[in-house]
């Protein structure tokens, strides 16, 4: 099954570009370490999955680009067709002279409303390119205006349009030290109103992604690239083919299975996704990793909610069974545990089939009202991603974002209390009422994780 990918704004343009860039690269790569046969359905899946041929010398993406201004797309465009591997459709991609000035409702009800039949059209001819459409995946940043905006408008679209299609949104968390004057405000509104039409929010934090760069791959002057480059290799060692449990083949509809496995309740949207290992690509020569020595950081980085392998919190313990109060540190300081809805973990590479993974169906790891066995999924293939000999991913739905979510929360209401930029948003017909719906909304979600 295919996957349509929109693209909405600067940042989701950008995102996008590299995350198709990855995974031609990995299916170009001899660096597969399994038999050719296995190689070839590998990348024939994953050919299906995000591009067509269309008559092409190179594969095109599956993909519509959308921003309010011209020069993120031209750029992107041509720095796809001179890779020489795969390019863009000339006519899957809508600009206009204008951008929406880091305001929300600029782009949710100005631009959206305007451009929707430009916009949806371009989708349409997209979705009809494929056999069989497994769904649609947005990339947007929630911070700016026309990712966040417009993307929330044409997410909204998407549900209409295709009511019974998968829609996985793909978001940028913004810097805590802030981008845009207005971005909690900007955010309050997205994430609420993605809540309503998207089937799942899977979230990558700014502050987390540049800390990877900085630690872990040693960068010393970090640019958007390189953040980008760090989310498109993560994304890809979820949405590049695997095995499903009881399945010889690669899977056929990768959103249609995370949500079965991550979502069991439409209150729990949020998901996080964690990767390990990450490194320069110079040093992957030099290391050597085990199994059982991965999977152990992994469930240690999701018990202590730990962003990277490096730093976790090896104290953290999960409660003891029966005791709904978690058991706290020597120094009486009480432990911040992790608390899963479920857990998905896929392991790429070297004898993958021989992993222990009973470590994730603990109980104590999972909310009391789901049974572990329903809670855990794995998914698994020989072929190694992207030069790794051996890797794995962790996408979990749990309390991973409680703290983040309900500092933005926190530091909107405070400025919405004083009433601060609020006419900015109303010129442009977004109500007070608007902004309350989507408190509201957002302190429902924070209380559900609570209480896990």
């Amino acid at each position: 099954m295919s996957i349509v990918t929109v693209q909405l704004g600067q940042c989701g343009n950008q995102i996008g570009h590299e995350v198709f860039n990855s995974l031609c690269r990995d299916i170009r790569g001899t660096h597969g370490l399994c038999s050719s046969r296995e190689d070839e359905s590998y990348r024939d899946a994953c050919k299906e999955r995000f591009f067509c041929q269309e008559g092409s010398a190179v594969p095109v993406a599956r993909a519509v680009l959308v921003d309010m201004e011209p020069k993120v797309i031209s750029q992107t465009l041509s720095l796809a067709a001179r890779s020489g591997s795969w390019k863009y459709n000339d006519h899957s991609h809508f600009c206009q002279k204008q951008g929406s000035g880091n305001n929300w409702a600029n782009g949710y009800s100005v631009h959206g409303p305007r451009h929707k039949e430009a916009i949806m059209n371009l989708v349409q001819k997209e979705a009809e390119k494929c056999d069989r459409l497994g769904g649609f995946f947005t990339i947007m940043s929630m911070a700016g205006g026309t990712g966040s905006g417009l993307g929330a408008f044409v997410t909204q679209c998407l549900r209409d349009a295709f009511p019974t299609s998968f829609i996985l949104n793909h978001v940028i968390w913004p810097y805590g030290t802030g981008e845009v004057i207005v971005q909690n405000y900007n955010s309050v509104l997205t994430l609420a109103r993605l809540y309503q039409s998207a089937d799942a929010l899977l979230v990558h934090e700014n502050d987390v992604v540049h800390q990877i760069c900085a630690q872990l791959m040693n960068i010393k002057h970090i640019s958007f690239r390189d953040v980008n480059q760090v989310i498109a290799h993560q994304l890809g060692s979820v949405f590049q083919p695997t095995h499903t449990p009881g399945h010889s083949d690669y899977s056929r509809n990768p959103l249609g299975d995370l949500m079965e496995t991550l979502v069991p309740h439409p209150e729990f949207r949020m998901l996080g996704l964690r990767n390990i290992p990450q490194m320069p690509e110079n040093s992957l020569a030099y290391s050597s990793f085990s199994w059982p020595g991965l999977i152990k950081h992994l469930r240690q980085m999701l018990i202590a909610n730990a962003k990277m392998e490096e730093g976790i919190d090896w104290q953290v313990r999960p409660p003891c069974p029966g005791s709904s109060i978690p058991s706290s540190h020597l120094t009486n300081k009480p432990l911040h545990f992790n608390t899963s809805i479920a857990n998905l973990v896929i392991l790429r590479g070297k004898d993958v089939h021989s992993v222990d993974l009973g470590s994730f169906q603990d109980p104590s790891l999972y909310t009391s009202w789901l049974n572990p066995q329903d809670a855990f999924s794995a998914w698994k293939t020989p072929r190694a991603f992207n030069k790794y000999e051996k890797s794995a991913a962790l996408v979990s739905n749990s309390q991973f974002l409680l703290k983040p979510l309900d500092s933005i929360v926190g530091k909107a209401w405070n400025m919405f209390a004083s009433k601060a930029y609020v006419h900015q948003y109303t010129k442009f017909g977004i109500e007070e009422e608007d902004f309350l719906d989507s408190f509201t909304t957002l302190e429902q979600v924070i209380s559900s994780y609570t209480t896990l």
